[in-house]
């Protein structure tokens, strides 16, 4: 696969393959549920809907509002000695940055941090709690000592466990479409007036019944957890009520979902509750963050051994920021991919997309969706890095003369990537949907069942009780 499949994210790293890749698998995994059920349904993809979906953000529209997913504060700093890679999108990681360089504007900011070498910079934001990479080459990335700790890792393994407990996946004959075998209830309308109660959909679709807890935030874990989600899982989405998500990137990804808040610190009982009812558990805060409520995936496993457990990191589990957070962004700047991508004079660039977090997204999806196809229990890893290490490692695609990401210009608020305004000649519709936050345009998922894309309703962000529906 190259990047030519995409003519949009043309550049020096081949991110197409990367993505139809993931895709791919997300796909293989699905239809061998399907298979392994007795549903003869056609499981396909194409890249338009790779291309669409992987810039979910950027096509959100929420009563025709586009989504503002950068904030002053994250972006490209340039220092005495090279250049730093800030994540100040959240308002405790903001907060960080200020404290740490006394600066609260973009303009502040500039001023603070260029007398600075970038190595002091991202200590004093690391030591305050906040989220900063220093801008390597490919070359110094693979000195750095976790980069050397790590360099044998997969971008994504699996532990098998016993057998799962959940209800047994069944064929759902009645009404099949064809010979697919998925109710006609399952057939979802995706054009503009959006999908036809998408919620009375789920009885038809090849997760009905399977209870996913969704531990995740930001891109990776919601666009995986939508996927299982609109696929028929009962996906209950659990947020910290301190620390809310964003409402633009909650919608981005929240087809086919609950969501409560819920301080797990304090309702140990209650997530022991939704814990033992689950049947499938995705984690995506950073390694150690979670272990004192018990949901250290390891420790999870041994307690639950029926779970289903996907695990999700920035830089894997182990070695010197094992226990690091991390996003997509600082993922790219630290291991060289910014570099790679950098414009014609030299100031570091970005991916077209979030690449590496659908990619690990979907790879996850795809892990646990094979775990369900075989009944089995068991713990799938995956990683930001993994994703970043395979892109690099893959040669390059279709190249521009310039970076892939140039950004906005003033390297602060800029994306990891833009794919346009959604309008796009020969791009497939956005999907309509009515929500109590107002009238959003999204995509689909990237995959169809039978030609019939995949959607599902979009719930209030933080409203739902936290407890399981019964099965159905």
């Amino acid at each position: 696969m190259s990047t030519a499949s995409i003519p949009a994210w043309a550049g020096p790293l081949d991110v197409a393959g990367l993505a139809l890749g993931a895709v791919h698998e997300a796909r293989a995994a699905t239809e061998r549920l399907l298979r392994a059920h007795g549903t003869d349904v056609q499981v396909t993809t194409d890249p338009e809907l790779v291309e669409v979906a992987f810039s979910a953000i950027d096509r959100l529209r929420v009563d025709g509002r586009a989504a503002e997913p950068w904030a002053p504060l994250s972006g490209f700093v340039a220092a005495r000695d090279g250049w730093l890679r800030l994540h100040g999108n959240y308002l405790h990681h903001a907060t960080a940055i200020t404290a740490a360089l006394g600066a609260s504007t973009a303009e502040e900011l500039t001023a603070a941090v260029a007398p600075l070498p970038a190595e002091e910079a991202a200590a004093r934001v690391l030591r305050a709690g906040g989220i900063a990479a220093v801008v390597r080459t490919p070359e110094e990335w693979r000195t750095h000592p976790h980069a050397r700790a790590t360099a044998d890792d997969p971008w994504v393994s699996m532990q098998l466990g016993g057998m799962a407990r959940g209800p047994r996946l069944r064929a759902h004959a009645a009404g099949a479409v064809g010979t697919g075998g998925l109710g006609a209830a399952a057939q979802v309308d995706a054009g503009p007036a959006g999908p036809r109660d998408p919620a009375a959909t789920r009885a038809g679709l090849p997760l009905a019944g399977q209870r996913v807890l969704d531990l995740t935030r930001v891109v990776a874990g919601p666009a995986a957890t939508q996927l299982l989600g609109c696929l028929g899982a009962d996906v209950l989405r659990l947020d910290p009520p301190a620390r809310p998500e964003q409402l633009d990137a909650y919608l981005a990804a929240g087809m086919g979902k609950r969501s409560a808040l819920l301080d797990l610190r304090a309702h140990r009982d209650l997530l022991e509750e939704l814990l033992a009812g689950a049947d499938v558990v995705v984690l995506g805060y950073r390694p150690g963050a979670l272990t004192d409520v018990g949901l250290d995936p390891g420790d999870l496993a041994a307690r639950h051994p029926h779970l289903v457990i996907g695990a999700l990191s920035a830089w894997g589990e182990r070695g010197p920021w094992g226990d690091r957070a991390g996003f997509d962004s600082i993922v790219q700047a630290a291991t060289g991919i910014a570099v790679r991508c950098a414009r014609e004079d030299g100031r570091p660039g970005a991916l077209p997309v979030q690449a590496l977090d659908h990619a690990t997204g979907f790879r996850l999806a795809a892990g646990m969706l094979d775990l369900l196809a075989d009944g089995r229990a068991g713990v799938v890893r995956a990683s930001l890095l993994g994703a970043a290490r395979t892109l690099l490692a893959t040669g390059t695609g279709a190249t521009s003369s310039t970076g892939a990401g140039d950004g906005d210009g003033d390297g602060r608020a800029e994306a990891d990537g833009g794919a346009g305004d959604g309008a796009a000649v020969g791009l497939p519709p956005a999907v309509e949907l009515g929500t109590p936050h107002g009238r959003v345009s999204t995509v689909p998922v990237p995959l169809l069942l039978d030609g019939v894309p995949l959607t599902g309703a979009i719930s209030a962000y933080g409203t739902a009780e936290p407890r399981w529906d019964e099965r159905r």
